[in-house]
């Protein structure tokens, strides 16, 4: 006797739904790439395909070769996640542009000609670029620019941020992400409003710019906060997190997210829907 094959449409969806997204891993030996591998073996939306650094070291993550990155190597990804530097980010924008793969930036420390390439390649595969992927910070980056658009041109302000000692650029990708809240809030221009960019400083004055102090110590996860003073009051938003899988787990979920989304640029508050 024999059997009809076919499937349902429900079936059909339920199977589609359940297949796991392809995944590919840039700098998976830094320390955020390490922490995504980690994520990655819990979480069962994804599946690792391709791993990749500059110069490979390592010949093998979990049974998977660590390879540079190249076409051939990134081919079978459905999506990439990136946190490496704004040199690689590029090669991998333009890898990405030839094979049609979405991309999460996590990299920061790019400069207002980068961002408007970034903008460039987001018109032929979808980006999802944050400076920091947590919904803490991302929601402390609405507060911040709804605070900056209430309170009066009275109020000065200023970002404060503290990383380990490894991390090389300041200030961090998040405080500029704040900085840019700011602006947003007053309705001007980021670029035009900064001010000041100070190391491993104390105390950092207020300005009629927005003045950074960025400190390098230890091995310090992450804090950062926005202060607003008119000279009677001090009006202070901050986060400070704890473990760095809230960073990798956000990646992961930009990535999930990103998956339905045609070319454009999008940002964590467009995931998290904020207005």
């Amino acid at each position: 006797m024999g059997y009809d094959c076919f499937i349902t449409y429900d079936t059909f969806i339920f199977y589609h739904l359940m297949k796991k997204i392809n995944l590919a891993i840039t700098g998976c030996m830094g320390r955020m790439g390490q922490q995504i591998i980690k994520s990655v073996k819990s979480n069962k939306n994804f599946r690792l395909v391709a791993l990749t650094e500059n110069e490979v070291i390592i010949k093998k993550i979990n049974g998977i070769k660590v390879l540079q990155n190249k076409i051939e190597t990134l081919k079978k990804a459905d999506i990439i996640i990136d946190f490496t530097t704004p040199k690689c980010t590029f090669e991998i924008l333009k890898i990405a542009s030839k094979i049609k793969k979405k991309v999460v930036i996590g990299t920061t420390g790019f400069s207002k000609n980068e961002e408007n390439l970034i903008k460039k390649y987001s018109k032929e595969v979808s980006i999802l670029k944050a400076g920091n992927m947590s919904l803490g910070i991302n929601l402390m980056m609405y507060l911040t620019e709804i605070a900056s658009r209430s309170l009066n041109d009275d109020f000065n302000s200023k970002v404060f941020e503290i990383h380990h000692k490894h991390k090389k650029d300041y200030p961090s990708g998040t405080a500029l992400m704040l900085g840019k809240g700011i602006a947003k809030g007053k309705n001007k221009n980021f670029y035009s409003l900064i001010g000041k960019k100070y190391l491993n400083k104390k105390d950092f004055p207020y300005g009629n710019k927005i003045n950074f102090n960025s400190i390098r110590k230890g091995e310090i996860i992450g804090e950062h906060e926005v202060k607003f003073s008119s000279g009677k009051e001090i009006i202070t938003l901050n986060h400070e997190a704890f473990d760095r899988a809230l960073y990798s787990e956000g990646a992961l979920s930009a990535a999930k997210w990103l998956m339905k989304k045609k070319p454009g640029l999008y940002s964590m508050r467009d995931l998290l829907n904020f207005k």
